[in-house]
């Protein structure tokens, strides 16, 4: 099995290996990360089976390919590229794909035509949609030519939602989820970084695919926990400044999910669509 896909995957990938490993003895399972971290693979021996991740955030070729250091000004995605990272998941059994946040900048996408290797690179911008629709039909043809519909399967989760607004759940302007405990019980909730526009893109590709493609919408339910991410206890990549301490609302993280937690839910959704589809 493997993720592929951004960090919000690797955070499903994650809470896989922790709702299995605790079954499998120490010296029976490893985990090891490959090629600069683009590659984390779990392996549990006495079942000859292996579950990785494999860091493609736009699936396609981009500026944003190192699994590291992929922090960006200005992101640039390859069109046609789906076999620079393709490569790596051909002989898998079961693929668990994502990708939705790196593309919503809030502007238009660049995309390049030639290579990044070009001296002179020609580089148009097209919406958000478009650009995604590209790389859904470059996924779906590149699952139709290397995936055996026989002996495979092949998940697409849905856009996580992020809570950085708390005005859109009646809550205090410029707060986020920074200090939230409960659920957002309006169940007509719908965060406003989650397109639609994109679900129709989705929704109207995946309905042409001539391979099937089980679809986890995990979107909905996700909506509703303004009190599950990482907030202001993830992993800080640089020293907090005394103005960020001072107010952490600013740097509460809102994308991310706490584990255990709310991907577990997701996973128990891939193992019921797995085995009983």
């Amino acid at each position: 099995m493997m993720f592929v896909g951004d960090s919000l995957n690797r955070g499903q990938y994650v809470s896989m290996i922790c709702l299995l490993h605790t079954l499998i003895p120490e010296h029976a399972k490893s985990m090891k990360s490959y090629d600069n971290d683009a590659l984390t693979v779990f392996r549990a021996k006495d079942y000859n089976a292996s579950i990785e991740f494999y860091w493609a955030p736009f699936l396609l070729e981009s500026n944003s390919d190192n699994a590291v250091v992929h922090r960006v000004p200005d992101r640039i995605v390859r069109r046609g590229s789906i076999n620079k990272h393709g490569k790596h998941w051909k002989g898998v059994d079961i693929l668990v794909f994502n990708t939705y946040l790196w593309w919503m900048t809030g502007l238009d996408i660049k995309i390049l035509k030639g290579s990044f290797e070009d001296e002179e690179k020609e580089i148009i911008e097209v919406s958000a949609e478009d650009a995604y629709r590209m790389a859904m039909r470059s996924m779906l043809r590149w699952v139709r030519k290397n995936m055996d519909r026989k002996k495979t399967r092949v998940f697409f989760t849905s856009m996580s939602p992020t809570h950085g607004k708390g005005i859109e759940w009646g809550g205090e302007p410029g707060k986020n989820c920074y200090n939230q405990t409960t659920i957002i019980e309006d169940s007509n909730y719908w965060d406003s970084n989650s397109r639609k526009t994109i679900m129709n893109v989705i929704a109207e590709e995946f309905s042409k695919s001539k391979f099937p493609i089980t679809f986890l919408n995990i979107t909905q339910l996700s909506s509703y926990r303004k009190d599950a991410h990482t907030s202001i206890y993830k992993k800080q990549w640089s020293p907090l400044t005394a103005e960020q301490l001072a107010n952490p609302v600013s740097y509460a993280d809102c994308v991310h999910w706490c584990l255990p937690g709310l991907q577990d839910t997701w996973n128990e959704l891939l193992f019921s669509k797995l085995f009983y589809p």
